[in-house]
């Protein structure tokens, strides 16, 4: 992992390099990502401090609900604590076996749409600190799907300004199940086999194994696999993609967290969606039906992955 380097253009033209610190106290850190939880994580704040019980014996520093409905515990160090990830893992599945006691929680505070939302087949924990050893990465590398758990570097600098940064993991060689996916299948990963996932028409899979590849060039994009869409993201959601299968309409259907006013909108092939319900998450459609299509939507693909 590289270090983040931030720097402000100085008054003589030149470049000056802002010296990043950590927080004075853990609560620091907390309370201003909970205050801003949404923005920076695309997660909804639900509980601060939680209680797990007396088997589990502590408190979740903070519960949510990501923007594709996952169920998200986050934990906060304001050092390199190594114990942080196996706190997490430990949240992680009380999480697992107290979905009732979420979605009550969900309920009280967002309401019954966002529980009719909840999707509980990719829930997640997310650790901030401000670094993690080797170890922690390979742990978390390991875990792959089955323990998603992501690694958020963070730094503060002068004037106020926070600086996150998602950590890579460290994935075994020869170890694909903890990374993507070597070939594409004809139906998505199931992360719970009783539930349904979402299939890639037989007639849509060379095209959509080619826009994955688009997805995830930068290497810094992973793959959710959702009831209704898939999800690629970062921090945040850069795209979510669903699929249209019938006689009259073969495509792909991207949707991008881009601003439409920002972008010169084509008939059939990009579309406001502000207003309008879809499934997934963004306000820019972009509907690809041909490698042509796909060629002009990588451009917007690319500004997404860059600004999210």
């Amino acid at each position: 992992m590289s270090d983040l380097k931030v720097f402000r253009l100085g008054v003589d033209g030149r470049d000056v390099e802002l010296r990043g610190s950590t927080v004075a106290l853990e609560v620091e850190l907390q309370r201003r990502v909970e205050a801003g939880m949404e923005r920076m994580l695309g997660i909804r704040f639900l509980a601060s401090e939680y209680p797990t019980g007396p088997w589990h014996r502590g408190r979740v520093d903070s519960l949510g609900l990501d923007e594709n409905g996952c169920p998200v515990v986050i934990e906060f160090k304001k050092g390199s604590d190594s114990g942080v990830v196996s706190q997490a893992l430990s949240y992680l599945t009380w999480l697992k076996s107290s979905r009732l006691e979420f979605e009550a929680l969900v309920w009280e505070k967002l309401g019954e749409a966002a529980v009719e939302s909840v999707d509980w087949r990719s829930p997640r924990a997310v650790c901030v600190a401000a670094g993690y050893s080797w170890h922690d990465r390979v742990t978390v590398g390991e875990l792959g799907r089955r323990w998603p758990i992501e690694l958020v570097r963070y730094r503060v600098f002068d004037r106020g300004l926070l600086g996150l940064q998602l950590v890579e993991p460290v994935v075994a060689p020869g170890n694909t199940s903890a990374g993507r996916r070597a070939s594409m299948p004809a139906a998505v990963e199931v992360v719970e086999a009783s539930v349904a996932s979402v299939e890639v028409p037989e007639c849509l899979r060379a095209l959509y194994g080619e826009l994955d590849e688009v997805l995830t060039a930068s290497g810094e994009v992973e793959t959710v696999q959702l009831k209704h869409y898939i999800a690629y993201r970062r921090l945040r959601n850069v795209a979510s993609v669903i699929f249209r299968s019938s006689t009259q309409h073969r495509a792909v259907l991207v949707y991008l967290p881009l601003d439409p006013e920002t972008v010169e909108l084509e008939e059939g092939f990009t579309r406001d969606m502000r207003g309008i319900g879809h499934l997934g998450t963004g306000d820019l459609e972009v509907r690809i039906a041909s490698p042509a299509t796909l060629a002009k939507a990588a451009v917007l693909i690319e500004r997404a992955v860059q600004e999210v």
